[in-house]
């Protein structure tokens, strides 16, 4: 899949002019809903013998017309590439969200992005608006009798009657609701950091930990213990562990910092990590985190919790 960062105003090239469906959205997560989309749209191209592209944005649009200082993604910029490039799609434009974009009319979107680029057919899901305080919307497309492209709208993808979205995943996961964030993502929520020096205790009771600085801009799960999968360049395959994540009652007490501490003990594996960039797969949420009244009652409950992640990395428990 070819990737191209384009920001407002920009020439298009003879290779990026070539007849082509387009997926539009920002896919943040890149759920069953919106693999329904993109789907759609590389079946549409397959089938006029035609490429297949997905057009995105980056910053999230909020960053733009809400000045929100701060925005946590399901997906970070190489990750969405890559869960788009397993799609099947041939080209990604990751168009940048600037004020100058978010003043388009609806009618220069169009002329600008679908036929500028030579769309044949555009493919988005039902609520995808465009255009300056996002008044373009597919129903405009679709009514449109002056259009000389195809439009699709997918309908939303809905499990148990409500609709699979990304502001519900991200819920989900806050609230440490990983085994629904799967099945709404399609995939266990991953999130991406850098180990770095921590207090260094959990090697001393016996639990050594990987102290997790989060990249920036990730979602960070709810406070609590969970069973995680790990991958990383320091080690093959993926490797089974348990996450704390919160502020470690039991030694500060209440005192709380401003982001809680993100701790992996990875079952097996005593090798050093530190600097080393690693994936959590967070699969299930075992308990709240809590403050007990001696460090030897941490460690029994610990050795529970890694009993119950080993059971459940390992596939052998149903979570």
């Amino acid at each position: 899949m070819k990737t191209y960062n384009i920001t407002y105003p920009s020439a298009w090239t003879a290779e990026q002019r070539q007849a082509k469906t387009l997926a539009l959205g920002f896919f943040d997560g890149v759920h069953l809903g919106h693999q329904k989309v993109i789907a759609t749209a590389v079946e549409e191209a397959k089938r006029n013998d035609i490429k297949s592209a997905v057009l995105t944005f980056s910053p999230h649009p909020s960053v733009v017309l809400r000045d929100q200082q701060h925005v946590s993604y399901l997906t970070l910029s190489d990750e969405k590439r890559k869960l788009i490039a397993a799609c099947g799609v041939d080209e990604l434009y990751i168009i940048e969200f600037n004020e100058e974009l978010a003043k388009l009319s609806p009618e220069a979107f169009i002329s600008h992005f679908i036929d500028d680029l030579n769309v044949s057919h555009v493919v988005a899901g039902f609520d995808f608006s465009f255009g300056h305080r996002g008044v373009g919307t597919m129903d405009m497309l679709q009514n449109d009798t002056s259009r000389s492209f195809a439009v699709t709208t997918v309908a939303s993808e809905n499990d148990d009657q409500e609709k699979i979205s990304s502001t519900r995943i991200r819920e989900c996961i806050r609230q440490g609701d990983m085994k629904k964030a799967t099945e709404l993502l399609g995939r266990p929520y991953q999130l991406t950091g850098t180990v770095t020096t921590g207090e260094g205790r959990g090697r001393t009771i016996g639990i050594p930990t990987a102290n997790i600085v989060a990249s920036e801009n990730s979602l960070i799960p709810g406070r609590g213990v969970y069973a995680v999968l790990v991958s990383s360049e320091a080690f093959e395959g993926k490797k089974g562990g348990m996450c704390n994540i919160g502020y470690k009652p039991t030694f500060h007490g209440d005192k709380k910092t401003d982001m809680p501490s993100i701790e992996v003990h990875l079952f097996d594996f005593a090798d050093d990590l530190y600097d080393k960039e690693i994936t959590v797969e967070w699969l299930a949420y075992l308990r709240s985190e809590q403050k007990f009244s001696s460090v030897d009652d941490l460690i029994a409950q610990l050795d529970k919790d890694r009993q119950d992640a080993r059971e459940i990395t390992s596939g052998t428990h149903n979570y």
